[in-house]
């Protein structure tokens, strides 16, 4: 058998066998890394690849470590942590839900206007999820909502922070495709391309986020006309009525403010999503310390839980980097080439093929996980077939927000079961959850057809 073929078979058993572990419950990190070790093993034997090739693993994780990209990573972090322990969120749902709560299915648009904000100030999906889950879950079923939509409704706006900016999986996405197309832009001679930035894919995925944010609520209301006794109104009593306006002002105004200071500077090409990520992560002190609520106690346990999600991340992306290697000098990136050039309908087909694939992965895998590794394997292709990186990258967000929410392993679900109260079944979750994950599909397919809804923003701002 010829060298060529054999380093292919090897990379694409390998890429299978690490599915197959991650199944049998091995933590991710260590699969990544141990898998292609032992693959890199076999390859040695039958010299197919050089163990020299690790040569280049200190260098790409010093890398890792001073990228001034990826330090926004940890910042966001402990944004979204710190403004989570001063309990912003809990005065907003609250706050909303007396605003909202005369119209039927106001609990629900609350919710999940509350979940984009929390998105577009926090991004830390299991922080949204559990305080929504704590706070307006039993709240619905008090008031009479069907378990199932209230369960899908607050697992599926806990999981717009995947997408809605400032996302972290957006920041390591802008930083991998920004990479992979210089060096695919070089590979065709165009030695001058046109950078890709994770402003950019902020900017891209601004309408997108709104577009999900606007079928969730579409969704609520054509319930709420529909099957009226599965969301009815709760009527606030008149003696809570007469300081809403200002207990909305109070919720409302500092996160806002916190928003249009972080997103606004990073879209306004003001500050990089670095240093824009420091002015939140000092603006979420300010505004704990504003409510009496920064203390040395949260800090350090704001502090604890940021090195502790940040730690989980990079640690991946280090086992990542051990497949991407092996992976690629056994001849992988030849076989994914090879596929999916010759899919029909040419680069549109690609995509739509890869796009199936992550969605697919994300009942099994998370977000990191598949991003670290189907994206340094398949972008390349689909880069030199023309198709636009921030598109490609908003997509990509788009379609692996839905791993939150698929089972088995669909973490909001995870989070949302721990939280909710015993004699709440299982089984309601996970059916709460399916009009949403049609719902993403749909945003999906919206996307796919009309890019201009990506593309359209970053061109503005660029002029």
């Amino acid at each position: 058998m010829e060298p060529v073929l054999i380093g292919e078979l090897l990379a694409g058993l390998m890429f299978f066998g690490i599915i197959g572990f991650l199944l049998l419950g091995f933590p991710v990190a260590f699969t990544l890394a141990g898998v292609s070790l032992g693959f890199g093993a076999v390859g040695m034997f039958f010299g197919v690849f050089d163990p020299s090739n690790f040569g280049s693993l200190p260098n790409r994780y010093i890398g890792f470590m001073t990228n001034e990209v990826l330090v926004a990573v940890p910042l966001f972090i402990f944004m979204g942590v710190m403004l989570e322990r001063s309990q912003i969120a809990e005065q907003l749902l609250l706050t909303m839900g007396k605003l909202f709560g005369n119209l039927r299915g106001g609990l629900g648009i609350s919710v999940i206007i509350v979940g984009a904000m929390l998105a577009a100030s926090t991004g830390v999906v299991g922080a949204t999820v559990v305080t929504m889950g704590l706070i307006s879950l039993p709240a619905m079923l008090r008031a009479g909502y069907d378990p199932k939509l209230a369960t899908g409704v607050i697992c599926a706006s806990g999981t717009l922070g995947q997408i809605i900016p400032p996302s972290t999986v957006l920041i390591f996405m802008g930083d991998m495709l920004s990479g992979i197309n210089s060096q695919v832009q070089m590979a065709k001679g165009n030695f001058a391309p046109v950078p890709v930035s994770v402003g950019d894919l902020f900017a891209g995925a601004l309408l997108p986020g709104v577009l999900l944010v606007g079928l969730y609520l579409a969704y609520v209301i054509f319930k709420a006309f529909t099957d009226p006794e599965s969301c009815p109104a709760t009527p606030v009593p008149p003696e809570e009525k007469k300081d809403l306006f200002r207990e909305t002002m109070v919720a409302l105004v500092p996160p806002l403010l916190l928003i249009l200071a972080v997103l606004g500077s990073i879209l306004g090409g003001i500050a990089t999503p670095t240093e824009a990520a420091s002015v939140g992560a000092v603006g979420a002190m300010l505004l704990a310390a504003l409510r009496w609520r920064l203390s040395f106690s949260i800090l350090r346990q704001t502090v604890v839980s940021t090195a502790t999600i940040t730690s989980m991340v990079f640690i991946i992306l280090l086992g990542a980097s051990v497949f991407s290697v092996v992976f690629r000098l056994m001849g992988g990136d030849n076989l994914v080439h090879e596929f999916l050039s010759n899919l029909p309908g040419g680069r549109i087909g690609a995509v739509a093929v890869v796009m199936a694939i992550m969605f697919l992965l994300g009942f099994i895998l998370d977000t990191f996980e598949i991003i670290f590794i189907v994206i340094p394997i398949t972008a390349p292709v689909l880069l030199a077939l023309d198709v636009d990186p921030v598109w490609l990258g908003v997509l990509v967000g788009v379609n692996l927000q839905t791993s939150f929410l698929t089972p088995p392993f669909g973490f909001a679900l995870f989070y949302l079961r721990g939280v909710a109260p015993s004699d709440l079944p299982t089984s309601a979750i996970y059916k709460g959850i399916l009009p949403f994950v049609l719902l993403q599909i749909v945003a999906i397919a919206i996307l796919f057809a009309f890019p201009g809804i990506v593309t359209w923003l970053p061109r503005l701002i660029a002029g």
